[in-house]
């Protein structure tokens, strides 16, 4: 009987479940939005946790809808980083279900980071499980999060992170959303703004200072904001905002790679956007996540689960 990995990640802003099978490398990924009232920013997160309880079980019933195998062990995101001091409630709807779960089936349950789930999913969606066996560079680009890694192998963790750079202040992502609500666009409003900015021909972009791999980007909103109040068609403002993104995260890419000769996986929500992905097209040995496991997913922590 195939041997089955479950995975389960209910971060912000998606409740996610996930299955893997290494013997032949399938999966299924099944997750849900959470839904957010328009014109806002997010979610507190009393309201988060409360959303991944109600919406959880429906996720997992779907990952293991027809199962093919026996599940041997469940891989959960307990927490946003591999940091002691790593926390966030809404991660407590996963942990609480794995526990559970393992109980019941008498399997194990293996705890690791969203982070660490990021890089796991994006390495296997583009056929380089080797890269967590090497050193490599790694972005994490989301909602919460704009971070340049050095990973490397662990033997207790798999894989360990150490920053190297990326925002001081808001994430790429929060500089997308925020555009996103103050042109009236739904919450998380990445897709919305790619899909105006994609009616955009402007190369236009603000030119963030970039100190070694670090940078901020609260400043680009003073721009967007001047922009609109200007009058500025909301498709060349959305194009602006991502051609920012696109060149400062390259920036920093460029000026690692000076000195760190490591292949570079890039995942995270922002970068399924396409207009990111163009902006390193001549980029040698760079890799996006692919197979739809990009964004928040739970088969990452299935394939951790499974390397255990």
């Amino acid at each position: 009987m195939r041997k089955l990995y479950l995975g389960l990640d209910t971060s912000n802003y998606k409740t996610s479940a996930g299955l893997y099978c290494p013997e032949d490398g399938s999966f299924r990924a099944c997750g849900k939005l959470l839904e957010v009232p328009l014109g806002t920013l997010g979610l507190r997160q009393s309201d988060a946790l409360f959303q991944h309880v109600k919406q959880l079980p429906a996720q997992v019933k779907e990952a293991c809808r027809e199962l093919d195998g026996e599940i041997v062990a469940i891989g959960v995101s307990s927490r946003p980083r591999d940091l002691e001091d790593s926390y966030m409630p809404c991660f407590l709807a996963g942990l609480c279900v794995a526990q559970c779960l393992g109980a019941a089936m008498d399997v194990p349950v293996y705890e690791f980071s969203h982070q660490q789930g990021h890089l796991a999913a994006a390495a296997f969606s583009v056929d380089k499980p080797d890269l967590l066996r090497a050193p490599f560079l790694a972005w994490h680009l989301s909602g919460g999060t704009t971070e340049f890694l050095r990973v490397e192998p662990s033997a207790e963790r798999i894989i360990r992170e150490d920053i190297i750079g990326g925002t001081r202040d808001i994430s790429a992502g929060q500089l997308i959303d925020r555009v996103g609500v103050a042109l009236d666009m739904p919450f998380p409003a990445g897709p919305y703004v790619e899909q105006a900015a994609l009616q955009s021909d402007s190369r236009d972009f603000f030119r963030v200072k970039v100190q070694d791999c670090a940078f901020s980007l609260s400043g680009v909103q003073n721009q967007y904001e001047a922009r609109i109040k200007e009058g500025e068609r909301r498709e060349d403002v959305c194009r602006f905002v991502l051609n920012t993104v696109a060149q400062t995260i390259l920036k920093a890419t460029k000026n690692a790679r000076k000195t760190e000769k490591l292949p570079v996986l890039i995942s995270g929500g922002v970068s399924v956007c396409s207009l990111v992905q163009e902006a390193f097209a001549k980029e040698p040995d760079l890799w996006f996540a692919q197979k739809g496991l990009g964004g928040d997913n739970a088969v990452g922590a299935a394939i951790l689960a499974s390397m255990r």
